[in-house]
């Protein structure tokens, strides 16, 4: 692609995103590791992915399962060691791909180093490194704050008599990113990583690092259900994406930019109009404040195209888009809008303008495992389990092949695999041209193979009923792409526009190859890639 030459590998590239639990296993203990990342490293080179993003693989208690981190510049044994890691890094760009690290910079564990001199004493040099308080008037905590695991936001400290701040778990105390020993140490764990040769960072719960400062009560939300998190009661508007959080953002951004070609996510659920300031003035914050518009709304071809136009509208010039449509937080996209409109979901993905980033073994079509009661892991799950909130079912072991554990593991897996892996899985689907995984490698390589496709403008077409419709174009080369989002046949008519082509990507293979001249007709869940004459 060299007509495409003066845009950055994060810009022109498709990012994966592996968990390292689930991914493979080496040692036989039924959790993932490093040696097994590196083992599959040319699946991923196969399947046409250019960066593959790591979650946490720190030391860590693991009481969410590697975001609560007691050593930022370590790697935890169940993973490997850091010659593992340092190998990785090697065999990743071996195959010139990239490697993007996940930074957790807004809590650390309890068992930090860090916070145990910090609640040691009150007037321990480290005290002021978390956002610990006295007891409010009545006693009791000092303000309504709620976390997002459950229950209060503030943990009381015999010892020091005062509450600590966590927005997540009583183990993940928030860091006071007001202090300025504080942003030095996560700078400097940045320069660690950066120093190895990582290629950039996703940065985690981005727009919680700021606090309030008079630490007012949050305002209660309206329009909370009873079926929603304890955390959706009250609306985050003190303790999370506070003005001076753009400053922090701002000072990562310095750190990236004295490294060439570095990339920095940011992990951001917001609303677009806020989302796009985390580009910061003059693009100098967050490279690519992650978008999860196709996680979070409604599976309708109306509200996604008029949100995608909005989105397109409000990005700053020169700011780069992105899309996901999963991750290890969110149940996966087959169980949310099913199998069939799942691929529709992924030629949206890998069609939009905008870097995508995809959750492994989505190209499979795997779905969420229901986990029974007794084997759930996660924090969020067992926290609030009459609300059936665990995240564990998106987070099952990748399925390779059909011998006994998928392929994943000699031994047993952390999670249960589900019933149906000797039929979904990796080594069923590669040679078969009707599968998941042969539609997935399919768009990849048509996306990274035409410029329109892969950096071309993004150009609205009038949307009809449940069609989602647009064109992307470079230079003389267009493709118009349509997609329905219903189970219902539809027709794409045409209005003063004539539309004439030949579709080249279908999510029925026996489409493609065949010419459009008019009004196009579709199947329920079916969508086209057409390069037009």
């Amino acid at each position: 692609m060299k007509e495409t030459a003066q845009y950055l590998w994060w810009q022109s590239g498709i990012i994966y995103q592996v968990y390292p639990r689930s991914f493979q296993d080496s040692d036989g203990d039924g959790v993932g590791d490093l040696p097994g990342i590196i083992k599959r490293l040319d699946y991923l080179k196969w399947l046409g992915v250019t960066a593959v993003w790591v979650s946490p693989i720190y030391p860590s208690p693991m009481a969410d399962f590697g975001y609560d981190i007691s050593d930022y510049c370590g790697i935890h044994p169940l993973f490997g060691t850091m010659a593992d890691f340092d190998k990785l890094l090697e065999e990743v760009h071996q195959r010139d791909m990239k490697l993007i690290l996940d930074l957790v910079p807004n809590h650390t564990s309890n068992k930090h180093s860090w916070f145990e001199e910090s609640r040691s004493s009150r007037d321990n040099p480290k005290r002021d490194w978390y956002i610990w308080h006295d007891a409010a008037e009545d006693g009791g905590e000092p303000n309504n704050w709620l976390s997002v695991f459950g229950g209060s936001a503030w943990e009381w400290d015999e010892q020091t008599e005062q509450y600590y701040y966590h927005a997540f778990l009583k183990e993940q105390p928030d860091l006071n990113w007001r202090n300025p020993e504080v942003q030095q140490a996560m700078f400097d764990v940045m320069r660690f990583w950066l120093d190895k040769g990582v290629d950039g960072f996703r940065v985690d719960v981005m727009w919680h690092m700021i606090k309030d400062k008079q630490l007012r009560n949050n305002p209660e939300n309206p329009n909370y259900k009873i079926s929603q998190s304890t955390y959706e009661q009250l609306i985050p508007a003190y303790s999370t994406d506070q003005p001076e959080v753009h400053d922090v953002v701002a000072q990562m951004r310095e750190v990236m930019d004295a490294y060439d070609e570095r990339v920095m996510i940011g992990e951001i659920y917001l609303p677009i109009d806020k989302l796009v300031t985390y580009y910061g003035q003059n693009r100098k914050e967050s490279h690519l404040p992650f978008n999860f518009m196709l996680v979070t709304l409604d599976w309708e071809a109306q509200a996604l195209s008029s949100h995608i136009d909005e989105y397109e509208g409000a990005i700053p010039e020169d700011g780069w888009p992105n899309w996901v449509i999963g991750n290890h937080d969110q149940p996966r996209i087959t169980s949310r809008v099913g199998l069939s409109q799942a691929k529709v979901a992924a030629m949206l993905l890998l069609t939009l303008r905008g870097t995508p980033t995809l959750y492994y073994g989505d190209e499979l079509g795997m779905r969420d495992v229901p986990i029974p009661p007794d084997e759930v892991k996660d924090p969020q799950g067992l926290n609030m389990p009459d609300k059936d909130l665990s995240r564990d079912p998106a987070r099952t072991p990748m399925q390779w092949d059909n011998s006994p554990q998928a392929g994943f593991t000699d031994g047993k897996p952390w999670l249960r695999l589900p019933h149906n892996y000797q039929r979904v899985n990796v080594e069923v689907q590669r040679d078969d041209p009707y599968s998941f995984l042969s539609f997935y490698r399919k768009l990849i390589a048509l996306r990274q193979q035409e410029p329109a496709l892969n950096v071309g403008a993004y150009e609205p077409v009038q949307s009809q009923s449940s069609l989602l419709t647009y064109i992307r174009k470079y230079e003389q080369k267009q493709f118009l792409i349509i997609l329905n989002m219903s189970h219902k046949p539809c027709i794409f008519r045409l209005g003063k526009q004539h539309y004439k082509g030949k579709i080249v990507a279908a999510t029925d293979p026996d489409r493609e190859g065949n010419e459009v001249d008019g009004n196009i007709t579709l199947y329920g869940d079916e969508g086209f890639v057409i390069e037009l004459d």
